[in-house]
C-alpha cells in the first residue's frame, strides 16, 4: 500500500472514532478496505466488533500474529485537522487510527505476497476499555488460528520518525481502573451536625490513601495510585450525600496490584467506621503487564538495524495495555513507534506525522518477514 493510500485509510478512520465494543463504522471500513486486497491467501473472521485475517502460508509451520487495536476516546478534538471526528465527543487520541492503517498496510502487501508461514492480523476492538484482549483470546475464532507468536506496536509522540523502541522483560505495568463511591447523609449546610458529609470523607479517603503505597508496598516494588477524579455534591449550601472518586492503579509486578487493592478495602473499611458511611468499591478493567520475549526483541533490534531505522532502547513505563494479556499466554514483544506530535497521548490535539506510517508498514511487513 502506497503512502497516498495510507494517508488517505488513516485520516478516514480518524473521522470515525468509537468507543470500546462499538466500533461498528470502523469494523464496516476494515472490511471493506479488505476485500480490495487480493483474496486468494486471505480468510476472513469477525468477533464483536473486532476482524481476524489470517493470510495463508506457502509452506505454513506455524502462525505469526500482529494486533492493531480499533478503539477510539471519548476527548474532544482540538487538532484543527480539516478531517477531525465526525463523531462528537469521541477522538482517535491514541493513535489507533495509525495503528489500524499499518496493520492494513502490511495486510495489504503479504496478501499479495505471502510468506511460508500462516500470519494472523488482530484488529481487536476495546483497548482502551473495558478491555478486549482477554474475551477475543477466549473465543472461538481466536482459538482456531491461536498464532505461536505475536507483535504490536504503539505510538509514541515523543520521539521522532523513524525511531522504533523497545526493550526485552517489562515494558508497561500491570493496571487497574478504580472507583470508588462514598455515601453518607446530606443536609443544609447551616446543620453539618445532622449530616454525614461524603465531601470530607472523600477528601480526607484522597490525602491519605498514599499511605497504602508508601505503608504497605516494598519499596523496591514500584505502585501508583492516582486519582485523577472527584465528584460530590451539587450546590455550594448543602452538604453532599454521595462522593465519588476515579482513578488508577499500576505495579510494576502483578502480585502487588492485589496487595494494593486488599489495603484499599481495609482502608475504606477504617473510613466507614470514623465517618458513618458506607463505601463501595469497583475496579473497572484491569490490564496484565507488558512483558516482551527477549529473543524476538533481540531479532527485532537486528531487522530494525538491516532496514535503516534507528533503534531506542526503551525504559519500563507505568503505562497500561491490553495486550499484555497476549504475552501472557503468547510469545512475543510490542515496540514503540516514533511519531514526533508535539502533544501527547490521550490530548485532544495529538498529531502524529503521518510520514511515520510508510516506516511502520516497513517495519512491519519485514518483521513478519525475517522474524
Amino acid at each position: 500500500m502506497e503512502k497516498e493510500m495510507l494517508t488517505k485509510v488513516r485520516r478516514d478512520l480518524h473521522q470515525i472514532p468509537e468507543i470500546g465494543f462499538q466500533e461498528y463504522k470502523t469494523q464496516k471500513y476494515l472490511l471493506d478496505v479488505i476485500s480490495s486486497f487480493a483474496q486468494t491467501h486471505l480468510e476472513v473472521k469477525t468477533w464483536k466488533t473486532g476482524i481476524l485475517v489470517r493470510v495463508q502460508g506457502e509452506n505454513p509451520k506455524r502462525t505469526i500474529g500482529f494486533r492493531a487495536d480499533m478503539d477510539g476516546l471519548p476527548i474532544k478534538e482540538d487538532t484543527e485537522y480539516n478531517f477531525q471526528s465526525l463523531h462528537e465527543g469521541n477522538m482517535h487520541a491514541c493513535g489507533h487510527d495509525f495503528h489500524m492503517t499499518i496493520g492494513l498496510g502490511a495486510l495489504a502487501n503479504l496478501a499479495k505476497n505471502p510468506i511460508d508461514d500462516h500470519v494472523l492480523f488482530v484488529f481487536q476492538p476495546a483497548e482502551e476499555g473495558p478491555g478486549g484482549a482477554l474475551p477475543l483470546m477466549e473465543s472461538k475464532e481466536f482459538k482456531q488460528w491461536q498464532p505461536d507468536m505475536i507483535f504490536a506496536l504503539h505510538i509514541a509522540p515523543e520521539l521522532p520518525v523513524g525511531t522504533v523502541s523497545t526493550k526485552a522483560g517489562l515494558l508497561f505495568a500491570n493496571t487497574s481502573e478504580l472507583f470508588i463511591d462514598f455515601k453518607g447523609k446530606g443536609g443544609h449546610a447551616a446543620y453539618p451536625h445532622l449530616t454525614k458529609d461524603m465531601v470530607v470523607a472523600a477528601s480526607n479517603f484522597v490525602s491519605q490513601l498514599q499511605q497504602v503505597v508508601s505503608r504497605k508496598i516494598d519499596p523496591l516494588e514500584s505502585a501508583v495510585i492516582t486519582i485523577g477524579k472527584i465528584e460530590g455534591g451539587f450546590v455550594q449550601n448543602v452538604i453532599a450525600e454521595h462522593a465519588r472518586l476515579e482513578g488508577t492503579i499500576r505495579t510494576l509486578n502483578p502480585a502487588s496490584i492485589d496487595i494494593v487493592k486488599k489495603n484499599i478495602e481495609s482502608f475504606a473499611k477504617g473510613f466507614e467506621m470514623n465517618f458513618d458511611c458506607s463505601i463501595g468499591i469497583d475496579y473497572g478493567s484491569n490490564y496484565y503487564q507488558v512483558f516482551n520475549t527477549e529473543k524476538y526483541v533481540n531479532k527485532f533490534k537486528n531487522i530494525i538495524h538491516l532496514e535503516g531505522l534507528d533503534w531506542h532502547e526503551a525504559k519500563a513505563a507505568m503505562t497500561g495495555e491490553d495486550f499484555g494479556y497476549f504475552l501472557k499466554e503468547i510469545p512475543g514483544f510490542m515496540f514503540w513507534l516514533g511519531v514526533d506530535s508535539a502533544y501527547g497521548l490521550h490530548h485532544s490535539k495529538l498529531k502524529p506525522n503521518e510520514d511515520a506510517l510508510v516506516v511502520a508498514v516497513k517495519a512491519v511487513e519485514s518483521t513478519l518477514r525475517n522474524l
